[in-house]
């Protein structure tokens, strides 16, 4: 057993370490990877598989079936019949015991049925092509959903490498104000404050700096997890944040939103409501006659010991040609209420399609707002950095000058730091937008 467990574990490592792995992903090549390997996306792919199967198994169920079958008898003890005895010349009234046939007998038949007429299988042809599109509409939303978390994902790892960069800048600067603040102090030309607003600064840089590393490290963990990627395996992100998001493409055209009937939720409504439509149709045709016709060619043999196998078995055959009409008369209004039910659920079907619709409409029209609005709000935070390094720039030079004191420096390095992360934010919040609109209109691009 261990060595079967030995060889079992070895064959297993060999497989792992024949995969080769890509060390490094750009977030074109993260989102091929991951609608490869995301698990959901591989359970999305299997729904279409059943549902592909379930449509040819209801194709079969209209194509000639084939059946077999064999008996075989071997009485223990032989059955006894009673006759008249008058019929062998005995006296009326009184029975003789006979004992017919053989103590061993074989029955073997085949049976071919098909299916002539039935008005629930046309519709069962009809609806099994209904639900595989309905299915492949989920796959196409788990498709889209994956595709945008990826993004997202891709995009925050980038946004918190790009914060670290700004946070590690402002820590060599803080160390290098330390250092020389720190010799104005011991010369007697700097208040023992302006060490301390300096090392509050620092400490607070350095706190946030270690947040920022270990926010990268779970937003790669977490990219890896959706891309179905070895967590324990190193993943290099090849892209940068100018390649995915560059300003003059980026915000080159707006999507378009006139067009809504592509929104993956209204195409499964409107599936839905072809559906019931088709169940309803069911209902209908179950007050329609079915008719199926049948061959069955049966073979029998008779022997007192088992000589079924022998070359001078002698069997007797008989065929049979059968037709099998079945015509409803009375269900007791059991079927009008099953039709009637059948017809409710299609108008609430077309009234949930509707509403869909409509939500749709409010959603991308409420997402084309945020989408705009976090374009403006990119520029105004954009604008508002380059003034607060200016004034971080400015207030150095006074501080050093003698013209302001440690604390209104503090003042303008927390300003420049607060700018610093509002940025980060606002391009965060400039590709959720755009995400979540194309996504509502099923135009995601990464681009």
């Amino acid at each position: 057993m261990k060595i079967k467990l030995f060889i079992g574990l070895s064959l297993f490592s060999i497989l792992i370490q024949g995969q080769e792995l890509p060390d490094s992903l750009t977030l074109n090549e993260a989102i091929a990877y991951g609608l490869t390997n995301n698990r959901s996306i591989i359970n999305a792919d299997r729904d279409i598989q059943k549902a592909k199967k379930d449509r040819w198994k209801t194709i079969a169920s209209g194509l000639p079936q084939i059946s077999s079958e064999v008996n075989y008898q071997n009485f223990l003890e032989m059955p006894v019949s009673l006759v008249p005895a008058e019929f062998f010349g005995g006296n009326p009234g009184e029975f003789s015991e006979l004992t017919f046939g053989t103590e061993q007998n074989m029955i073997g038949s085949l049976k071919v049925e098909q299916l002539v007429f039935d008005g629930s299988y046309l519709v069962g042809l009809e609806a099994s092509r209904v639900y595989l599109s309905i299915s492949e509409n989920l796959f196409e939303k788990t498709h889209l959903e994956i595709k945008k978390l990826i993004t997202n994902l891709y995009s925050n790892a980038l946004l918190a490498k790009y914060n670290i960069v700004f946070l590690e800048k402002n820590k060599a600067s803080l160390e290098e104000n330390f250092v020389e603040i720190h010799q104005l102090f011991k010369n007697g030309f700097e208040e023992e404050e302006s060490v301390e607003q300096i090392q509050l600064s620092l400490a607070q840089t350095n706190s946030r700096l270690k947040y920022a590393k270990n926010l990268l490290h779970i937003q790669e963990d977490m990219l890896k997890f959706v891309i179905g990627y070895p967590i324990d395996s190193p993943l290099k992100l090849a892209d940068e944040l100018d390649d995915i998001f560059n300003e003059d493409l980026y915000f080159i055209s707006l999507p378009n939103t006139d067009d809504i009937q592509n929104n993956i939720d209204i195409r499964i409504a409107d599936n839905n409501v072809k559906a019931e439509a088709l169940l309803l149709k069911l209902e209908k045709s179950k007050a329609l006659p079915k008719v199926n016709a049948f061959i069955n060619r049966t073979y029998t043999g008779n022997s007192n010991d088992f000589t079924f196998g022998d070359s001078d078995q002698k069997w007797y055959g008989s065929s049979l040609l059968g037709l099998n009409v079945k015509i409803p008369i009375f269900s007791s209004l059991g079927r009008n209420a099953s039709t009637q039910k059948a017809k409710i659920s299609l108008d609430q079907a077309k009234t949930q399609l509707e509403e869909t619709q409509y939500k749709i409409r409010i959603e991308v029209d409420a997402a084309l707002s945020d989408y705009q609005l976090s374009i403006d709000n990119y520029y105004t935070e954009k604008e508002n950095l380059r003034l607060a390094e200016s004034i971080e720039r400015k207030n150095q030079t006074k501080f050093y000058e003698g013209m302001v004191q440690s604390f209104e420096l503090r003042m303008a390095q927390v300003q420049l730091y607060t700018a610093q992360s509002n940025f980060v934010a606002a391009i965060q919040q400039v590709i959720t937008n755009k995400l979540a609109l194309e996504t509502l209109l099923n135009q995601s691009n990464t681009k």
